[in-house]
Parts: structure tokens; C-alpha cells; sequence
């Protein structure tokens, strides 16, 4: 009972408060969106959740990469990677081939601290190995994440900073040139003092493996506020009544960043809110598509 009203919660409370002159999208509209194309299944580990799936455009190559990570406020009865299947199979058709990568969650057995965050990591340098048989140009990846993915992702271009004997750290991490960040977490800390109200779970205490301030090297190796300069181009990709990232958060993310150097760009689309961004017909969606087009070098 209590699982089914966290959910709830977090269908609700992710969206808005307030009655939209459109219907705004639930998670649950988002795994309706009928699916077009093909993808290929590939396992990263031997975990069952240790997988992604590779789609490909037309044409020989070699494509530019976008790393697609779903979010879920890190639970699994939240979300999976059919969440961000039809941004990732419109991101194909756009000419960026998409790997959309399946991770263990708090909840999972070998999830949270550190698991979550190693899956993704290693899910993402599984990149190289796709490279092998794949026309994937492997200078041009970036990394795009929905919520809690959004967090991961922008999380990726710092791994290469991690210090050496610390639990995330790996030598030569895949290097990620961009990121696009759909309503995303971007203060572990300061998300954690409104996830009940937004998420209905104890999200960033569960997979951190402690509160925020029981683990702070925790936080500091992978809370985006404090892990910048991330030194990529950034995007940022949001509903204007988006509950999880307002843009109050939005904006302290990029105002700390950008007085580390870095370049972060906001976007919020009116009248939408959490799930919009990762739907590829509406505003935040095509957002979205057209951040990564402009990343990844596609101009046309």
C-alpha cells in the first residue's frame, strides 16, 4: 500500500499542482508512445538489469552518440529504459544513435551506493565495445537524462576528475562532449529536503547509502552543483511547472557553474511539466532533440 502511494505521489506531484489548460503527460503516457524502430539488445554485465539498447540510423556512419539514461528517482517501480525508448528512437531518427541504458536502482540487489552509479558508468564506456562492430564515432558522445537520469548524466563528464582509489573511479573514462538534462536533479543536497514531497520516496538518502550529510565525499563525488566545471556544454531542458526541477533549482545549478566556466543553457517550456521532456512530440521534447542535434555538430 505504502509503494502504491509513493507512485502516485510521484505521478502527481512530478507533474503540478495545478489543473493545465493541456494534458500534461504522466509517466504511464509516456510508455504508451507507440515505438517505430528497431534496436538491438546488448548486456554491458551479467546483472539481468545490466543492459542497454543500440539504435541506429540510417545511412553508414560513422554517428554521433547520445548515452540515454531514464529516471525514476533511482526506484525501479518508477521507471525503466521504455521510459526514454521513444526520445531515444526519435534521437535515431534525428541521426544520433542512441544507446538507452537499463541500471540497477536502490531497490535492486548490487543497486544504490556504489552500484547505480557504476552501472551507468560502466554502461557508458560499453560505448567502446559497440564501437567494434558499429559505425559509432566515438569522439561525438554525449550524455541525456530524464529526472534522476538527469543527475547520472550530468555526473558522466566528471568521472575522469574522481580521485584514484575512491569507489567510482575508473582510468580513461569514456569522454562525454555534451550533455542535455531533462528535468533534472541537479542539488543531491538540496533535492533531498523536498523528495517526499516530488518523488513520494526516499530517493537521494537510499542510493547514497545515508543522508546527505552522514556521506558528504558521497555527495561530493557525484551531486552535479558540486561536481562542476563539468567543462562541456550543457543544456538544460525543463516544464515551466516542472515539480522536480523548477527553475529556482535550474538556475542555482547554472549560476555555479557558470562562475566555474562553464556553459549551461536553460530551457523551459511553458505550460508543461516533468514527463513533457522526454516525449518527443511536445515542446520540451523537441527541445530536447534539437539541444542534442546542436551538440553533437548536426546542423542541418
Amino acid at each position: 500500500m505504502i509503494r502504491r502511494l509513493a507512485i502516485a505521489t510521484y505521478l502527481a506531484c512530478a507533474i503540478t499542482r495545478s489543473l493545465p489548460a493541456q494534458k500534461r503527460l504522466q509517466s504511464s503516457d509516456i510508455d504508451t508512445i507507440t515505438l517505430h524502430g528497431a534496436s538491438r539488445h546488448a548486456a554491458y554485465g551479467s546483472d539481468m538489469l545490466q543492459f542497454g539498447e543500440l539504435r541506429m540510423p540510417d545511412g553508414k556512419g560513422p554517428f554521433p552518440v547520445a548515452v540515454v539514461v531514464h529516471g525514476g528517482c533511482y526506484l525501479s517501480t518508477y521507471a525503466s529504459l521504455r521510459s526514454t525508448a521513444a526520445l531515444a528512437e526519435a534521437l535515431t531518427d534525428a541521426g544520433i544513435a542512441t544507446w538507452n541504458v537499463e541500471y540497477r536502482r536502490y531497490d535492486n540487489a548490487g543497486g544504490a551506493w556504489p552500484g547505480t552509479f557504476l552501472d551507468i558508468a560502466n554502461g557508458t564506456d560499453y560505448v567502446r565495445t559497440l564501437a567494434k562492430t558499429e559505425p559509432l564515432d566515438t569522439t561525438r558522445v554525449i550524455a541525456i537524462g530524464h529526472s534522476a537520469g538527469g543527475q547520472l548524466a550530468l555526473w558522466l563528464p566528471t568521472r575522469a576528475a574522481l580521485a584514484k582509489g575512491t569507489p567510482l573511479y575508473v582510468a580513461h573514462p569514456l569522454h562525454i562532449t555534451g550533455v542535455v538534462a531533462l528535468g533534472p536533479i541537479t542539488d543531491m543536497r538540496e533535492y533531498q529536503t523536498r523528495e517526499r514531497d516530488v518523488c513520494g520516496n526516499p530517493a537521494i538518502e537510499t542510493v547514497l547509502g545515508g543522508m546527505p550529510a552522514a556521506v558528504p565525499d558521497r555527495v561530493k563525488m557525484v551531486s552535479p552543483i558540486e561536481r562542476v566545471p563539468l567543462r562541456v556544454p550543457t543544456v538544460l531542458v525543463a516544464g515551466a511547472n516542472d515539480g522536480i526541477a523548477p527553475r529556482k533549482a535550474l538556475d542555482a545549478y547554472a549560476a555555479v557553474a557558470r562562475a566555474k566556466g562553464d556553459s549551461v543553457r536553460i530551457i523551459t517550456t511553458a505550460g508543461e511539466g516533468h514527463f513533457e521532456a522526454i516525449a518527443p512530440a511536445r515542446a520540451a521534447g523537441k527541445a530536447a532533440i534539437a539541444a542534442a542535434r546542436e551538440l553533437v555538430g548536426i546542423r542541418k
